[in-house]
C-alpha cells in the first residue's frame, strides 16, 4: 500500500528587487507549474504551486518554500525565474522521495546549496491522555 504526499510549493509574490518593482515570484510561479507539469512522472509526487503575499525574506527575493505532509520544511532565497528553475524542478524530484524531508545542504542542487535560507523540522503532535487539568 502506499501512502499519498501532499507537497505543495509557495513563492512569495510580494518580493521585488531592490530599485524595482520587478516582482518576479508571478513569473516564478507560472516557469515552475510548467517546469512541474513536463516532468511529468519524473516526479513521483503531485506538488500544488501557489504564491503568498509575503515569506519574511524580502533582502533575499525571490523566496520559495517546499512544504510535505510530515517532512522537513525548507525555505530558499535568492532564487532566479529565468535562471534556477531546473534547480527547483531536481529538488522537487528529490523532494517527493525524503521520507522526513531532511537532506544536508551537498545533496540539494545547484544555487539551492547556498541559497537555503531555513530547514524548518516537521512537527507531530502527540495527544496523551492525562489526568492533570489544564488552567
Amino acid at each position: 500500500m502506499t501512502t499519498h504526499q501532499n507537497h505543495k510549493i509557495t513563492v512569495c509574490t510580494s518580493c521585488r528587487h531592490k530599485g524595482t518593482d520587478c516582482r518576479p515570484g508571478f513569473e516564478l510561479i507560472e516557469k515552475l507549474r510548467a517546469a512541474i507539469a513536463a516532468a511529468g512522472d519524473t516526479i513521483s509526487e503531485d506538488f500544488e504551486i501557489s504564491g503568498v503575499a509575503c515569506m519574511a525574506g524580502c533582502d533575499r527575493p525571490c523566496t520559495v518554500a517546499y512544504h510535505g505532509s510530515r517532512k522537513a520544511t525548507y525555505l530558499f532565497g535568492d532564487v532566479d525565474p529565468t535562471v534556477d528553475i531546473n534547480d527547483l524542478v531536481t529538488f522537487a524530484q528529490q523532494y517527493a522521495y525524503l521520507h522526513d524531508g531532511w537532506c544536508s545542504s551537498v545533496d540539494r542542487p545547484g544555487k539551492l546549496r547556498k541559497s537555503t535560507l531555513a530547514r524548518v523540522p516537521s512537527y507531530i503532535i502527540a495527544l496523551q491522555a492525562s489526568d492533570v487539568r489544564a488552567s
